[in-house]
């Protein structure tokens, strides 16, 4: 199972990626795309849309069941990953890399506190 040691976690199995002070990238973890199996379709939200800390930001379904990944982080969502709609398929074969789900911009600067970093979620998933 990979884990990158650049990205932060969470105790849901989210990966965040600091792109500026205030500017995140986010997805999931290659270990809860392997708890999902086969994803067959990822619904996005909108760009401009704005989300509170652990509202729903995006749907994921698979052939075992339906998943829902809340945002770790209030703020805005800028970007798409919008991939993902004809390919969905990238979640289960490149979750930190092609696979990103959102980028959003934080209305305030980004505070690490209460995420994982590698060791921590290597050590949640053993």
């Amino acid at each position: 199972m990979q884990i990158p040691d650049d990205l932060l976690y969470t105790k849901e199995h989210e990966w965040i990626r600091r792109l500026t002070d205030t500017s995140v990238r986010l997805g999931i973890t290659d270990y809860a795309q392997d708890q999902l199996g086969d994803v067959v379709f990822v619904e996005l939200p909108d760009v401009g849309e704005t989300v509170a800390k652990d509202d729903i930001l995006v749907e994921v379904e698979s052939t075992k069941s339906v998943g829902e990944v809340y945002a770790p982080l209030a703020g805005r969502v800028t970007a798409v990953n919008s991939a993902l709609a004809s390919a969905p398929e990238l979640v289960n074969q490149s979750p930190y890399d092609e696979a990103w789900f959102v980028e959003m911009e934080l209305g305030e600067a980004f505070d690490v506190t209460g995420f994982l970093d590698a060791s921590q979620y290597r050590e949640l998933t053993e």
